[in-house]
């Protein structure tokens, strides 16, 4: 595990979903995959808790703020998905701006998530 993560403890690992059409378009998602491997190498559950309900332009040409307006609403709690109490790792390909970790993270955090922590492959 990565070093600044080694003395936490998580009792969910949480990939960052694709919209629906997107994930069908890509046939798969990046960040879910990524986290398969790191729940399995942590032994720590993989749970697809959050789903994204509305589709969002593409953010690569959005500076910080647009980038939170364009995904303000597009993540939910999926149903009969509980994440009260519990220390989530949230998992993404790419960090860029952190306004995908951040909408993800206050939703697992509204949720009742005890603490929300992030790692991606890789930064922008």
């Amino acid at each position: 595990m990565m070093p600044r993560l080694r003395p936490r403890h998580f009792d969910l690992v949480v990939p960052v979903p694709l919209h629906p059409a997107r994930l069908r378009e890509r046939g798969f998602n990046q960040a879910e995959l990524l986290a398969k491997i790191l729940a399995q190498k942590i032994n720590i559950p993989l749970g697809c808790a959050l789903e994204r309900i509305r589709y969002t332009t593409t953010q690569t040409a959005f500076d910080r703020v647009e980038r939170m307006e364009n995904l303000r609403g597009a993540f939910r709690l999926r149903k009969r998905i509980g994440v009260r109490g519990l220390h989530v790792l949230l998992v993404d390909d790419i960090l860029t701006t952190g306004s995908t970790l951040s909408e993800c993270a206050r939703v697992l955090r509204e949720a009742g998530a005890r603490s929300v922590y992030a790692v991606t492959a890789a930064r922008a």
